[in-house]
């Protein structure tokens, strides 16, 4: 049978093939991007440290109003309490004498001096705050020691309180006008904390709310800039490869947006014509293997009328030979030398295997010509089959012959059947002289295969013969040491690779020979 070869390419597709063109000039998409990202990230990093500002701004005035002014202004409320206690109890006591009212002075001085350390540290730095301090210590202490500390170690404090009285009701006045003093300055430094504290969320969610309306307006640019200057220019390419792709080769793929898409534009337009120029090569390729394949369907009818013509035309007259060459034998054997019979012999035998080989030939040209229907084949019920039709050479050699519980295999059953009597009837024929014949099928399930192995312990093949013994008429021995026309195991390796398989001789099998082959699932 013939062969068609076609070129893939041929010389003048090649030579019509489109040169590239050099590249597109201007921004690419990934320019765009960068340049575009660039400027969103600085916009949206200015905005990042505004907010950042405007928030630690607004968390120091919040602080500054939470962690001193209120805590201050508190304070000064109980360092004025504290000096009250200590003013009613020494007047207390100043009237009645009882020691009793001499309590509430000294709590109000662990008191005032537990207010004192607290102010002194909220103040800190503030010297105004510090001053208000001091005029309060200052004149606390002038009225305690004018009048507190004489009445409350007097003997007679009656007496020292009367005594002192109104220079006492004039300290402490001074007392309580220096305490009046710092809490109204705490006071207002306390309401004009809370109002920097309400300009400050005021400027903190106007600069939020421009920030996002920022943000909203970078992403319309964003969106609005990829829409029109990349996904337009893609979509409409995509359209256009849809189209080349749906079979119209002739509509060209136009260039349009970034440098990098008319460049990729470019570059599809160049593969569709080649494409176009390609298919047309294709289209004329095409109609000459049709041709072709007419041609070789015509002349396999006509083989396998030959063949079939042949292996009637040609066995008629190698059977009249052979049928008259021994009517010859037995009509004018007396009259025949011995040298005669010799030749009436040699040409009966060579007219039968000539009738022999035409009759094998024809069996090797039918695998896979003689299209038929593939089943699941039980191979055990194949295999008992098989020993029952070569059961007098069995029988006759001795040979034990075994197997592996062997599966049902998809095949056909005639070219199956074939094979395992070529493959059990060779290693029963080529047995060793020297040990009882053993033969075994084995099998084994590989993936969606299985692999059988048909083994024996006879005379072996010799490694370099190995690959020869699969090719047709190929014989290692003579025909008077074993009869056969060198056909079988060639007829084996057309039927496995008929049904998708392979075959082979396993090298490291010994004594004897082990053929391994593999047929398909079932499934």
């Amino acid at each position: 049978m013939g062969t068609v070869e076609v070129q893939a390419t041929s010389p003048a597709v090649a030579e019509r093939a489109p040169r590239p063109a050099p590249g597109p000039t201007g921004w690419t998409t990934r320019r765009w991007l960068s340049v575009g990202a660039s400027a969103a990230l600085s916009v949206l990093l200015v905005l990042g440290v505004c907010g950042a500002w405007i928030f630690a701004h607004s968390s120091a005035i919040n602080n500054r109003l939470v962690d001193r002014s209120s805590p201050a202004l508190i304070t000064s409320v109980r360092l004025e309490s504290a000096l009250v206690n200590q003013e009613t109890g020494i007047r207390g006591y100043g009237m009645t004498g009882r020691a009793d009212f001499l309590t509430p002075y000294r709590d109000g001085l662990a008191q005032q001096r537990t207010a004192e350390r607290q102010l002194t540290a909220l103040d800190g730095d503030d010297t105004a705050a510090a001053a208000d301090l001091a005029a309060v210590h200052r004149y606390a202490a002038r009225w305690q020691a004018l009048v507190a500390e004489p009445v409350a170690t007097a003997a007679d404090p009656v007496k020292v309180a009367t005594e002192r009285a109104e220079g006492g009701k004039q300290a402490f006045d001074t007392v309580r006008a220096a305490l009046a003093t710092q809490q109204r300055h705490l006071q207002a430094e306390r309401v004009e904390a809370r109002g920097d504290l309400e300009d400050a969320r005021s400027l903190r969610n106007w600069t939020f709310l421009a920030i996002a309306a920022v943000i909203l307006a970078l992403t319309g640019l964003v969106f609005v800039g990829l829409r029109r200057g990349v996904t337009t220019h893609v979509d409409r390419l995509s359209a256009e490869v849809r189209l080349v792709a749906g079979g119209d080769f002739d509509h060209p793929v136009t260039e349009s947006g970034p440098a990098d898409l008319r460049l990729l534009a470019r570059d599809v337009e160049s593969m569709r014509r080649r494409l176009a120029d390609e298919l047309a090569f294709s289209d004329e390729a095409q109609h000459h293997l049709s041709e072709q394949t007419d041609e070789l369907r015509r002349s396999n009818s006509e083989l396998e009328q030959f063949a079939y013509v042949a292996s009637h035309d040609l066995q008629e007259p190698l059977r009249k030979v052979a049928s008259f060459c021994q009517l010859l034998e037995r009509r004018y054997g007396a009259q025949l030398d011995d040298r005669a019979r010799q030749y009436i012999a040699f040409a009966v035998d060579g007219a039968n295997r000539m009738q022999g080989l035409i009759n094998d030939l024809l069996a090797f040209s039918r695998v896979g010509r003689l299209l038929t229907d593939h089943v699941a084949v039980d191979l055990a019920a194949l295999f008992d089959r098989t020993v029952d039709s070569l059961g007098m050479a069995i029988e006759e050699s001795g040979t034990v012959v075994t197997h592996d519980p062997l599966p049902t295999v998809h095949g056909e059953p005639t070219q199956l059947g074939m094979l395992l009597q070529n493959l059990i009837g060779n290693a029963v024929k080529f047995r060793s002289p020297d040990r009882p014949p053993v033969v075994h099928v084995g099998a084994r399930r590989t993936g969606e295969s299985w692999e059988f192995s048909v083994s024996d312990n006879g005379i072996g093949i010799e490694e370099e013969y190995r690959e020869r013994v699969f090719v047709i008429f190929q014989r290692l021995h003579t025909r008077e040491q074993y009869t056969g026309n060198g056909i079988g195991l060639a007829l084996c390796k057309k039927i496995v690779e008929y049904h998708g398989g392979v075959i082979g001789i396993d090298q490291e099998h010994s004594p004897g020979t082990r053929v391994v082959f593999t047929l398909p699932d079932a499934r």
